[in-house]
């Protein structure tokens, strides 16, 4: 996504799709965030066993299946962020703004830790 024209845009024929196939009923938000989960769980399962190394060198193939999971979570998201009238650019800068105070550059630069922890 480019932009937040790219992600209403999405946003919107998202809801179309659904629309069409009367599938509004059972997109709320529990179910919703429950799809999300089980497809973040499918892109968990790409990964599991790799080394460090092997999970930055995918195959087309494992690289092919990645990005079609990155497309199912992306799309539950952006359809529960629709149900819960939420604007997912809106909360990312909102978002950004306070891990930039939680995490100083001064004090996490190159570190792991939690923010509490620095």
């Amino acid at each position: 996504m480019s932009n937040s024209s790219d992600l209403l845009h999405l946003k919107q024929q998202l809801r179309a799709f659904a629309e069409q196939r009367n599938w509004e009923q059972f997109h709320t938000p529990k179910n919703l965030s429950m799809a999300l989960s089980g497809e973040v769980a499918e892109i968990t399962e790409i990964f599991q066993w790799l080394t460090p190394e092997q999970s930055e060198q995918l195959s087309v193939e494992k690289k092919q299946q990645l990005e079609e999971e990155i497309a199912d979570v992306m799309m539950y998201l952006v359809r529960l962020a629709d149900k819960c009238d939420i604007d997912i650019s809106d909360a990312c800068q909102r978002k950004l703004t306070k891990n930039n105070e939680k995490y100083p550059v001064d004090k996490c630069y190159g570190s792991a830790k939690k923010y509490n922890e620095l």
